[in-house]
C-alpha cells in the first residue's frame, strides 16, 4: 500500500513544525489514543510526554489519514484500529530563553557569586519541552535578577547540579561564570578529592541486606525505554551510590529507611540502583512498578500518608562544598519536607 499524503501544514504552524506519520498494528490495536501515541514516540531524542500529547491533540494537530478522508481528531481516549494512519504535527521548540516568573523559593544561604536553595518537590530544574516556565529557573531569574553576572555571555543562572522534579533538596547555582566552572569541578570529583559532600534520605520497599554497602553498577538509557535509565552491563557509565539503612519499620520488615551517599551523579542514579537491589523508593512511578502488594502490607494511616506523598520518597537532606571564592568549606543541611516526614511518623507507628 503507498504512503497517504500527509496533511497540508495548517496557517497558523510554522514551516520549521514536523509532520509525523504513524501506522496502528497489530500490537497497537485497542489502545487508547494518547496511549499509542506515546508508545509510537518513545524513540524520539525527546519524547513528548502525555500531557504534551494531550496538548497537541487540543490544539487541533493530530489528523487521521487512513481509512477514511482526512480530519482533525480531538478524543483522546479513542481506541484506535489496526491499520489507521495517524499523522502528528509536531512543533519546532520554542527559543530557549526562560523568563523571570515570580515564584516562592527556599533560600537556605546567598552571596555575591552563589545561591543555596531547597528545591520544593514537584519543581523542574530547567525549563524542557513539556515545562517551559514554573522552573527553578524561571523562580531564580526573578529573584536574583542583575545578581547574575553573566554564563556564556548570558545574565543566567549557572546550573551546577540537578534534582528530578520530584525530589526535594538542598542545591547550589552559580551567579558568576568562574563560580559556575569552579563548582563544577568540584561535583566532577565527586567527593573523592574530600571537597565535596552529598547524602539523600530514600525510603525503599522491604529488607536491604547488608544495611551498609555500596552499588556499584554502570547506568545508561532503557533499551526498552528511553525515558527510564537501567543498569547495563555493557555500554553503562560507572556508577557507584554508598547506602546506609538508618532505620526499619514493620515487623517483618516492610520498609528502610536508607542514607545513600553518591560518588557519581548520573540520572535517576539512588532509583535505579535501589530498584536493581530489589528494592524500589515508595511512590516511584517511573522504576516502582506495581506497588499494590507492599502497599497493602501498610497500615491503614501509612497508606493515607503514602497516598498524600504522591512522588519517589527522595529527599536530598545535606550538600557540602568549598566556596569558589573564599575557600571555606560550607555544608547545608535539611530537614524532611512535610509529606516524608508525615509518612516516617505513621510508619513508626506499625
Amino acid at each position: 500500500m503507498s504512503s497517504p499524503d500527509l496533511p497540508k501544514v495548517d496557517s497558523h504552524l510554522d514551516a520549521a513544525d514536523e509532520t509525523v506519520e504513524l501506522t496502528v498494528t497489530d500490537a497497537d490495536t485497542s489502545q487508547r489514543l494518547d496511549r499509542f501515541l506515546a508508545a509510537a514516540l518513545e524513540d524520539r531524542e525527546v519524547p513528548p510526554s502525555r500531557s504534551r500529547i494531550h496538548a497537541l491533540i487540543s490544539q487541533g494537530r493530530l489528523s487521521r489519514v487512513l481509512p477514511e478522508v482526512e480530519h482533525k481528531i480531538s478524543d483522546r481516549s479513542y481506541r484506535v484500529k489496526l491499520d489507521e494512519v495517524y499523522a502528528l504535527v509536531i512543533p519546532a521548540p520554542l527559543p530557549a530563553t526562560p523568563i523571570a516568573q515570580d515564584i516562592p523559593i527556599d533560600i537556605l544561604y546567598e552571596d555575591d557569586i552563589l545561591i543555596v536553595v531547597n528545591k520544593a518537590a514537584g519543581m523542574v530544574v530547567h525549563p524542557a519541552p513539556g515545562a517551559l516556565d514554573g522552573t527553578l529557573v524561571n523562580a531564580l531569574l526573578f529573584h536574583c535578577g542583575d545578581s547574575f553576572q553573566g554564563i556564556g555571555g548570558v545574565q543566567r543562572p549557572g546550573i551546577v547540579h540537578r534534582l528530578d522534579k520530584e525530589t526535594s533538596g538542598v542545591m547550589v547555582v552559580a551567579k558568576t561564570e568562574p563560580a559556575l566552572h569552579h563548582l563544577q569541578l568540584q561535583f566532577a570529583a565527586h567527593g573523592r578529592d574530600g571537597r565535596l559532600e552529598r547524602a539523600y534520605t530514600a525510603l525503599a520497599w522491604g529488607e536491604i541486606q547488608p544495611p551498609k554497602g555500596s552499588i556499584d553498577a554502570p547506568i545508561a538509557r532503557s533499551p526498552h525505554n528511553r525515558r527510564k535509565m537501567a543498569v547495563r552491563r555493557t555500554g553503562g557509565r560507572d556508577s557507584i551510590t554508598h547506602f546506609e539503612v538508618r532505620k526499619s519499620f514493620g515487623t517483618p520488615i516492610i520498609v528502610s529507611r536508607v542514607e545513600c551517599r553518591l560518588e557519581t551523579g548520573r540520572t535517576h542514579q539512588i532509583r535505579v540502583h535501589l530498584t536493581h537491589m530489589g528494592h524500589p523508593l515508595l511512590g516511584d512511578p517511573t522504576y516502582g512498578g506495581s506497588q499494590k502488594t507492599r502497599h497493602n502490607k501498610l497500615s491503614e494511616g501509612a497508606q493515607s500518608a503514602l497516598a498524600a506523598l504522591n512522588r519517589q520518597a527522595l529527599h536530598a537532606h545535606k550538600l557540602g562544598f568549598d566556596h569558589p571564592k573564599t575557600g571555606e568549606h560550607m555544608v547545608f543541611s535539611q530537614e524532611l519536607p512535610e509529606d516524608m516526614a508525615n509518612l516516617i511518623a505513621e510508619l513508626t507507628l506499625m
